[in-house]
Formats: structure tokens, sequence, C-alpha cells
């Protein structure tokens, strides 16, 4: 008796466009050994046939790098933001649901619109500032304890993880998220990113910004990279309270 080859059960969040309601399709794929999500839905991109057997349109999503590094791939899988790249079919209960990223707006199927994150990334001047394209010469040391936590903020690969775990971060409120505040602190502990620290700091200072954290801390635990989110935002805490108090006493 030939055995029944083995399937993967998939229930996917669909939506036509940006203005449709979603709805959801089920998918039978064929199972291959060390399969992520990634090639489950590629196989269904080669065979775009339904449970019910239906011809249906093949699913849309974005990935680049495949090996968890670009972020693009970020979507709700059983339940929890994660990387589609690194989401091995074997370690996951079927069926298996997946779902766009709910904190942004949705273009198509699982394919989201991250300019929110974008946008705040540019509030906060998260990039190192160099004017010109002339030889500067050699950078700033670094002192290695500080470079050492400073490797950890810098493996941020914008996937918006911690901005979908966020209770704080939704359609109705402002907050830039946990993502663009650690950054806030990568930056001004660079030498020459320190240039624009007291910018950084009065950005989170405004509307949006760190006062709108919750402190559920949902997003150091949803973190790809096990960046210590939660450690940032304390770290900032207090960068802004001192900055409070300069600026209050400096207007005198």
């Amino acid at each position: 008796m030939v055995e029944a080859e083995k399937k993967i059960h998939l229930i996917i969040t669909r939506q036509k466009d940006a203005k449709s309601d979603s709805y959801t399709e089920e998918f039978m794929v064929p199972y291959r050994p060390n399969m992520n999500i990634i090639s489950a839905l590629m196989e269904i991109q080669k065979n775009p046939v339904n449970t019910k057997g239906e011809k249906t349109a093949p699913v849309i999503w974005e990935s680049v790098c495949l090996e968890e590094v670009c972020g693009a791939c970020s979507m709700v899988i059983n339940g929890k933001p994660h990387q589609a790249c690194s989401s091995l079919i074997d370690q996951l209960e079927q069926p298996i649901r997946v779902a766009p990223l709910a904190t942004f707006p949705v273009m198509r199927d699982l394919l989201v619109d991250r300019t929110r994150m974008f946008d705040a990334l540019k509030k906060v001047k998260a990039w190192v500032p160099i004017d010109g394209t002339y030889d500067l010469g050699p950078g700033p040391r670094m002192p290695e304890k500080t470079r050492q936590w400073a490797y950890e903020l810098s493996k941020c690969m914008t996937c918006g993880c911690c901005l979908e775990a966020c209770p704080n971060v939704n359609e109705k409120s402002d907050f830039i998220g946990p993502a663009p505040l650690s950054q806030v602190r990568l930056f001004n502990a660079h030498p020459t990113g320190a240039m624009h620290k007291d910018d950084r700091l009065a950005a989170i200072m405004g509307e949006g910004g760190i006062t709108s954290c919750g402190n559920s801390q949902n997003c150091v635990e949803v973190c790809p990279k096990g960046i210590p989110l939660t450690t940032s935002i304390a770290h900032l805490n207090r960068q802004t309270t001192i900055q409070s108090f300069k600026d209050f006493f400096g207007s005198y």
C-alpha cells in the first residue's frame, strides 16, 4: 500500500487590495523536509489551487534576503509576529495560520505598507550624518564596552515585529514604537551621530514619543534578534528626564 503524500495545511488571511475586506483561504501543499513558510508560499505560487479545488490568484508577500536579515517577510504566523524565512514548518502546529501584520495598512494579501515605521526613523534621525563625499580620515573610536551593546542594537532589521506586538502602536495612536526608540539610543551613542543627540531626544519627547510607551514589554519578547528594547527605553527615559531639566533651566 502506497503511503499518502504528506501535506502542509495553510490557512491564509488574504485581501485583494487596500480597500477590500479580508478573507481566509485554505491550501494544502506538498511537504518537504526543512521547509519554511516562504517555501510553502512558493508552492502555492507554482500551483495556486485552494482546498476546494478552485484555481485562485497566487498569494502575494514580500521577501528579500531569506536569511533573517532584511526584515521584509514579517507576518503573523500562528498568532505571533515572526519572520517567514526563519519559521520552519516542522516547528509549527498545523493547520498553520498566516496573516499580515495588523499594525500596518495591508496593500494586498500578506504585503503591508511599513511607511509608518520608516517615517518614525526619519523623525528621530536614525542615521550618522556625514557631510560630503571627500576623505574625512579615520572616524572617532568607540569604547569597546559601548561597542558591544551598541552592536546588539544595530541588529535591528526594521521588521516591524515589535510594533505589531506593542499594544500602544495602533491606528488611534501616533506612538513611534520600540524600534525607532532603540535606534535613538544607538545613534546617540555613536561618536559622530551624537552631534544630533539633542534633536533626537527632542523628537521622542514630543507627540508619539517615549511617554506613549506603556511598558508592556511585548516588544522584547517577539524581537527576532533578541534586541534589549526595554533596556533602551529605560535608558532613554533617564536621558529625556535630564534633557527636560536642561531645557527648563536653560530657558531662564
